[in-house]
């Protein structure tokens, strides 16, 4: 179980599901190209077993490639060393230790300097659990199998391990269109948009091939207007009032198809029923699970008895029983605004903890500030007995509504370094970049720049997962700029500093630099996408306070040399010492051995 420090509370939030409208949304919306966040260097798997075989692939060479290594790295260690031999495929078989992270880099010393062309991270882990990063998919017209190709790729370069088909079915209540006898090839969704069995089982079987985990979306609790008809009984849904006059319905207008009315999750006939309806969606596709979604608080609301349904607390049960019906599948429930985790959700056999963070949109109360992240994470941790977390943060939330145009890269980066210096992943990549909870939804588009920077992040995030996620103990770090050049905090962050953050491992401290410094606001989502890229340092001196004697020092960022990991001299005096860190951007981090 992961051991927290400290934890900052965080109220929970009545968050509601709202559908943006409808768009038509292509694979090719905002394609990777050459030169436009492009990576040439690629695995043929998002993670692998122990003992498993990694297949490389360079799909070009390198100028002046002469003497350019193939270096293996886990951490700051140096496993391996070989010959790049220009374009081609080759293969290397890690350790056989289950639950490692690794570097692998081609580079070669250049007058003195060792230069860094290309980086990818390797994940060895026998359950994609322990260290989950999760995409989407939210396009399933008939489409070219090319498209398809292009589209798992693109996640698998990202090492996505579990990927959420999002609005793929038929109705929330009737998930399989047609029976498991006679399925139909294409059917309408909730947004009336046409999708394919063929593009739903290609891009199953490309996932599976790259070993991800596909799950597939629904409500817990939602049915449609037409429910009565597929057998829904009024006796089994939620009311606003004691005498089942109304029942709790999620409104949507067109081109919506119906508005989304609400069950109770508790009810053991209603969960027999979509029991049996999940079953037949095992029948047809080869999902390997259900990803529950719910609404999160929606005020007090009775069954149809007149007694109140306390909805958070019907979760819990839920997933038993969807589990114990289904032992063999993987579950993973959405947590809205920390809606029903604590007590319900985290005491479930879900793969991870999954939580959607809110608390910046206009009329939500909660906290916007980046302490929303670590709140969450450190809760999580707490609450869910060795879980990891993954976070739906949508980045740019109000911009993305106003219409087209990219997302801010210094908000999301800002972003991304707090959630996985704290030990969390977020979800936001798909066919697209998440800027709002209606997945299909594809307003704003990567930049380059920042294409080519998420890769970074995600390389980061899977090669250094061991000092990332695994289990420690938060620390206070003290650190001071040599020649106040910038003011150090510990977290929370302060506008216009550096906050550090120390996680003690074994005998290693990890210290986390987020940097500040330049920032315009501490606004994690950046909704009105305006922040501003923070300063950038290079070849601070920085003194850190220890405890005691240290052995080695090296870093890593995922904003310099491609991620790969540094020696860094250092001078102790005492219970300081004394650091040159080649640059902090938007977030380095340091590793004191003792």
């Amino acid at each position: 179980m992961k051991k927290v420090k400290f934890i900052v509370g965080l109220p929970v939030l009545a968050a509601s599901l709202l559908f943006a409208a409808c768009e038509p949304i292509t694979v090719t919306n905002n394609p990777i190209t050459y030169g436009d966040g492009y990576c040439p260097l690629s695995t043929d798997k998002a993670m692998y077993k122990p003992g498993e075989e990694v297949r490389f692939n360079m799909d070009r060479n390198i100028d002046g490639q002469d003497g350019v290594m193939v270096r293996y790295k886990h951490l700051d260690e140096v496993l391996f060393e070989e010959q790049f031999n220009g374009a081609g495929s080759w293969t290397w078989t890690p350790p056989a230790e289950d639950k490692r992270g690794y570097m692998v880099d081609l580079h070669k010393v250049i007058d003195g300097k060792d230069s860094v062309f290309y980086s990818i991270a390797v994940d060895v882990s026998s359950d994609p659990k322990f260290y989950p990063r999760n995409g989407f998919l939210s396009a399933f017209e008939a489409m070219p199998q090319s498209d398809i190709k292009s589209v798992m790729s693109h996640l698998n370069r990202y090492h996505i391990n579990y990927v959420q088909f999002q609005d793929w079915h038929y109705k929330h209540h009737m998930p399989l269109a047609g029976s498991p006898s006679a399925p139909m090839q294409t059917w309408t969704d909730i947004c009336s948009r046409t999708n394919s069995k063929s593009t739903v089982d290609s891009y199953i079987s490309l996932a599976h091939e790259y070993g991800m985990v596909t799950l597939f979306y629904n409500l817990a609790y939602g049915a449609l207007d037409d429910a009565a008809t597929d057998g829904v009984a009024d006796e089994w849904y939620v009311f606003t009032d004691r005498n089942h006059t109304t029942k709790d319905v999620h409104e949507l207008g067109a081109p919506f198809k119906s508005s989304i009315y609400l069950l109770d999750p508790s009810n053991p006939e209603w969960q027999e029923y979509l029991g049996d309806r999940n079953d037949d969606v095992y029948e047809v596709f080869a999902f390997d699970g259900y990803q529950i979604d719910q609404l999160g608080g929606r005020g007090t609301r009775y069954n149809y008895d007149g007694g109140e349904v306390k909805v958070d607390e019907t979760f819990k049960g839920f997933v038993e029983y969807m589990k114990s019906r289904r032992p063999d599948k993987r579950l993973v429930m959405n947590a809205v605004g920390q809606y029903g985790q604590e007590n319900s959700i985290s005491k479930t056999d879900v793969d991870f903890l999954y939580t959607e963070v809110w608390g910046s949109r206009e009329g939500d109360t909660g906290n916007p500030g980046f302490t929303a992240l670590s709140d969450v994470i450190t809760q999580n941790d707490s609450w869910g007995g060795g879980k990891e977390t993954v976070l739906a943060a949508y980045m740019n939330y109000d911009y993305g509504k106003l219409g087209n145009s990219t997302f801010n890269t210094p908000g999301v980066l800002m972003a991304m370094s707090a959630i996985y210096a704290w030990g969390g992943s977020i979800l936001n990549m798909g066919e697209h970049m998440l800027c709002n909870e209606y997945f299909p939804n594809s307003n704003l588009s990567m930049t380059g720049e920042l294409k080519q920077a998420v890769i970074r992040y995600y390389d980061f995030l899977t090669a250094y997962e061991n000092p990332l996620r695994d289990a420690g103990d938060w620390i206070g770090v003290d650190a001071v700029s040599a020649a106040n050049v910038v003011s150090f905090n510990q977290w929370p962050p302060q506008l216009g500093n550096i906050a550090t953050l120390g996680k003690r491992m074994g005998g290693v401290e990890y210290v986390h630099f987020l940097n500040y410094s330049g920032a315009s606001h501490l606004n994690w989502r950046d909704s009105d996408a305006n922040q501003t890229a923070p300063t950038r340092y290079e070849d601070l001196q920085v003194q850190i306070t220890v405890n005691g004697t240290v052995r080695d020092v090296w870093c890593a960022t995922p904003d310099a040399d491609s991620g790969v990991s540094r020696k860094l001299e250092f001078l102790q005096n005492g219970n300081q010492i004394t650091v040159t860190i080649p640059v902090i951007q938007y977030w380095t981090m340091v590793a004191i051995e003792y």
